[in-house]
């Protein structure tokens, strides 16, 4: 049951974003965004994304840091997530 995060390194509006997931729940995924003080646009039907300066705050916050590969396979593994595909509604 942990928070996990990857490092921001998707460009996006001119700056940096990371991923912010759960392995365990939504529900632990939204209170640890809402407490972090994410907005709820953030999320993106299994993550948050969050921008590149909130990193070293959401880490000490108690994201767990880990790869990109290794997000999306502890978020798979947890059954939390939500293909590119079923996001387009096909």
């Amino acid at each position: 049951m942990a928070v996990l995060i990857d490092e921001p390194d998707w460009p996006a509006h001119g700056r940096l974003w990371g991923h912010l997931v759960s392995d365990y729940s939504l529900a632990e995924l939204h209170a640890f965004a809402r407490a972090a003080g994410i907005p709820e646009r953030g999320f993106d039907h299994d993550h948050y994304d969050y921008p590149a300066e909130r990193y070293e705050a959401l880490v000490a916050q108690g994201a767990e840091p880990v790869s990109g590969k290794e997000l999306i396979a502890r978020l798979a593994a947890s059954g939390l997530r939500v293909s590119q595909r079923e996001k387009r509604g096909l």
